[in-house]
């Protein structure tokens, strides 16, 4: 296992691709699975499922991201991306080596097996969010999907360690934009303008304060990170521009604070004459873990760690979710290497670790 699955990892680290258009993961992924007893279909262009038929009512779906990022690698590998603009900085060649390895293991004993079994290699989860893409063509009801399973490399764990939890997992994530316009003016007749610099501070300080006002048991984040306004040291800033982010898991609780923000902007307009617009991306869902699922996994595996508190970082996993019981995993490199970093590594050795977890899941677990 180790001698393929490392195989498959380099090869793939080698060729990685952004967003939507992978046409060389693609064929790859296509030339390890074709001699293999399963069906092969691609839901949307340059996915691939692959489909186990054992015969049985249900299906057990895993899922594996195969889009690189924008990075360009700063390892010595010799097989380092071979391309300047392009890494695979967050792991996922090794999710599909793990999936690939799982597939050959799968092809020896599929007709045994309790559950049919499709394995999703899904393009786009950095950009755009290939998973609702995916869930629009209905394979999950089509191929009737039980439930799904997906698992993605950690830095900050220990090596090989397995960890999840129930309910929230990772956030939902929205991107914020505040443009303000007030009235230019010199210092010296402040009054006479409209200080939008103010108003920001004043903003950025009232929204951090309505945030706060929520109970520690209710995960949810809203920061700035960026805020420019004015021009020089002697005139009233006539616009201010601040950047930052909504993160929430419960879907009353994320619109609830936008609908807040909207409010302490529309308390600030009337109070300095100013005009405050608000944009917020769409963003991923909150990855939220079936609670029963994950208590059945655990069951059959004692080992994996139930962390304490969910990560704040989004994944778009979460559709399928929405359309079927799931479960997501961390699967701990131990090199605190953060995730989208030009030195982004692991040891292959912890996707074995992967592959077992999916195999004990399939054999054992009732749905």
């Amino acid at each position: 296992m180790y001698e393929r699955i490392t195989k498959y990892r380099r090869d793939l680290h080698k060729i990685p691709e952004l967003e939507l258009e992978l046409p060389l993961t693609y064929q790859y992924l296509l030339k390890q699975l074709k001699p293999l007893s399963c069906s092969i279909s691609s839901p949307i262009p340059y996915s691939v499922a692959a489909y186990f038929d054992a015969g049985k009512e249900k299906t057990i779906a895993f899922r594996s991201d195969m889009d690189g990022l924008p990075v360009k690698e700063a390892t010595d590998h010799d097989f380092k991306s071979r391309r300047e603009d392009c890494m695979h900085a967050c792991g996922h060649d090794g999710h599909m080596a793990i999936l690939l390895e799982f597939a050959q293991q799968l092809n020896e004993i599929y007709a045994s097996l309790p559950y049919n079994v499709l394995l999703i290699f899904q393009p786009g989860e950095e950009s755009p969010g290939g998973a609702r893409l995916i869930c629009e063509t209905k394979i999950l009801e089509e191929k009737k999907v039980a439930a799904i399973f997906g698992t993605h490399l950690w830095p900050m764990l220990p090596k090989g360690e397995v960890a999840t939890r129930k309910n929230e997992m990772m956030a939902r994530s929205s991107e914020v934009n505040v443009d303000i316009e007030g009235k230019s003016s010199h210092v010296a007749k402040y009054k006479e303008g409209i200080d939008a610099m103010e108003i920001s501070a004043r903003y950025l300080l009232k929204c951090y304060e309505m945030e706060k006002s929520y109970h520690p048991d209710i995960y949810r984040l809203l920061r700035f990170g960026k805020l420019e306004s004015g021009t020089v040291r002697n005139v009233v800033a006539r616009k201010a521009r601040m950047e930052g982010t909504l993160r929430a898991f419960q879907d009353e609780i994320y619109w609830e604070l936008r609908k807040n923000m909207h409010r302490i902007a529309e308390y600030l307009e009337r109070k300095y004459q100013a005009k405050i617009d608000l944009e917020f991306s769409l963003g991923y869902p909150a990855v939220i873990n079936d609670g029963t699922l994950v208590e059945k996994v655990c069951a059959i595996d004692p080992q994996i760690k139930l962390l304490k508190e969910p990560e704040m970082i989004s994944e778009d996993f979460a559709y399928y979710q929405q359309e079927v019981p799931g479960v997501f995993f961390f699967l701990g490199t131990g090199t605190g290497i953060p995730l989208h970093n030009a030195h982004f590594d692991f040891e292959e050795s912890i996707l074995e670790e992967g592959v077992k977890l999916y195999l004990k899941i399939l054999k054992s677990i009732k749905l």
